[in-house]
């Protein structure tokens, strides 16, 4: 029995180191796809469009992180790396109108074209943004685009548009400027593998 006890001991020690490798490979990730802006040295038409990820507005008016997201995805069109923008995000409570119709205003407002541009509208999760995204570009035959989020979010949301068979060219929003949150970084670092391991539940 006293054997038994010490090869389970053992087992579990051996799994749980194994454990905290993994989650610290994760960490690393996370904040190696947030430092880095893949699209910094992109030629013209390198993606057929730019995802920009929702975030909060107030009265139709952008919130600071929604700005920061939309005016570097802007940027990103008026370089010409992609001929569309795909505006994400639904309502939230008490909202009149969505995420992605506060993009597409304030995009409309600094010179982007109304027949460049696709919403979104549904979305209340990443998750549920980026299936609204596949969906898009299926019908439209995307099948890469240059996402635009938070620095410690643009990974996560990389796997899922990945698994929706489109290939993402990472552009974090706040990658020049990045002060890395640890808190954030930790709560990606949970739920990047939860959205990989998500695939295996489809």
């Amino acid at each position: 029995m006293k054997r038994l006890i010490v090869i389970l001991g053992r087992a579990a020690l051996t799994l749980a180191t194994l454990a905290l490798l993994a989650w610290l490979v994760i960490v690393v990730a996370v904040v190696r796809a947030g430092g880095s802006d893949d699209a910094a040295n992109a030629t013209t038409g390198s993606a057929d469009a730019i995802v920009v990820l929702g975030a909060a507005q107030y009265d139709g008016r952008p919130s600071p992180v929604l700005k920061l997201r939309l005016d570097h995805a802007i940027a990103l069109w008026k370089r010409k790396l992609a001929p569309r923008m795909i505006f994400t995000g639904g309502r939230g409570p008490g909202d009149t109108t969505s995420e992605a119709e506060v993009g597409r205003r304030y995009a409309e407002r600094a010179g982007v074209t109304d027949t460049a541009i696709f919403m979104e509208t549904q979305g209340r999760s990443t998750r549920e943004s980026i299936a609204g995204v596949v969906t898009i570009a299926r019908e439209h035959g995307i099948r890469r685009v240059i996402v635009v989020s938070d620095a410690m979010h643009v990974l996560r949301v990389a796997v899922l548009v990945r698994q929706g068979g489109i290939e993402p060219i990472l552009s974090p929003a706040r990658q020049g400027e990045m002060r890395r949150d640890w808190r954030q970084v930790l709560s990606e670092s949970t739920k990047v593998p939860v959205a990989w391991l998500s695939r295996f539940a489809d």
